[in-house]
């Protein structure tokens, strides 16, 4: 289908925009599922009061500025503000349509709020699709010791506390994003709540020192697919989760977590199954609705393994 401005609406359903856009995160278009040919550079976001468009490819001229026509003519008596970030640019650099960024923006999430930073790197420290991992996590949190490995900005382990688990542990080897973890347990008012801990460091030169703070009775594995110096999944899954049954207590679960297109759920079931052969396969967790993607196996896998001894 050529991306027109009547194909995008029509697609879209952007006449329905308005009436999803309250309080809570929401993402309004998920091109990046390959669902809606022609438009799978953009997603569209809504943080209260912020319209979040991310595109990943430069788009044809004609084409992008047919998009913010219809984006204005259906939102912006909606949204105070409209801003666009050219995420295909090494810079990410930042457009606005209209409006002014607030100061300190935030993503709701139920009764939870989590600081953005949008514009100035390449993702908000916030990722939608994974509400509902959180959602499992607290779920079973109560009263549980987590350990969170690749936190980045901590939005596990305020999922946990703020249900009632007695002790996470946060580790992340970037300093910035652990600050911003800080952050958003004080923006959840649990800053002063005992039994939360925040390491950066290398989780793989940190296995004594997570061992010593264990076991856990849940373990989170969230890593990035691919980063320089940090992780690339199809070398480095394999020895993360070697250590996990060191860690874990008796029937306790691991959830681990891939996002990786070119690697599939299978992928993830084989590592388990060769490296860890106590762990045993529960279920794959349920996408978010409005993150649609056509091939499952490209999406978001959350994958969760519960110890059989």
């Amino acid at each position: 289908m050529t991306a027109t401005e009547s194909g995008f609406a029509a697609q879209a359903g952007t006449e329905q925009w308005p009436e999803r856009l309250g309080p809570q995160a929401v993402r309004l278009f998920h091109g990046r599922g390959d669902c809606y040919p022609g438009f799978e550079f953009l997603t569209v976001d809504y943080f209260a009061p912020v319209l979040w468009v991310v595109l990943y490819k430069r788009a044809v001229p004609a084409v992008w500025e047919s998009i913010k026509a219809q984006l204005r003519d259906t939102l912006k008596d909606h949204c105070e503000v409209a801003a666009v970030q050219h995420r295909y640019d090494r810079h990410a650099p930042l457009e606005l349509l209209w409006g002014e960024l607030p100061v300190s923006p935030i993503a709701r999430e139920g009764q939870l709020a989590f600081q953005l930073t949008l514009g100035g790197r390449q993702n908000p420290g916030y990722f939608m699709d994974m509400r509902p991992a959180r959602q499992w996590l607290a779920q079973r949190a109560q009263g549980k010791r987590i350990l969170n490995l690749f936190a980045y900005t901590c939005a596990f382990s305020v999922a946990a506390m703020s249900a009632g688990a007695s002790s996470v542990v946060n580790i992340d080897m970037s300093r910035s994003a652990m600050r911003q973890g800080r952050d958003n347990h004080r923006l959840n008012d649990l800053d002063g709540k005992e039994g939360t801990t925040f390491l950066g460091h290398d989780i793989f030169r940190s296995w004594g020192k997570l061992r010593r703070l264990g076991p856990y009775d849940v373990i989170i594995c969230d890593p990035p697919s691919r980063q320089a110096g940090s992780f690339d999944a199809e070398k480095d899954y394999p020895r993360l989760v070697r250590r996990l049954s060191d860690m874990l207590a008796p029937q306790g679960s691991v959830l681990a977590c891939l996002n990786a297109p070119y690697l599939g759920e299978a992928f993830l079931r084989e590592v388990l199954a060769a490296n860890a052969p106590d762990l045993e396969f529960v279920e794959r967790l349920p996408a978010r609705a409005d993150f649609p993607d056509r091939d499952p196996d490209r999406a978001l896998k959350v994958l969760h393994f519960q110890r059989c001894n």
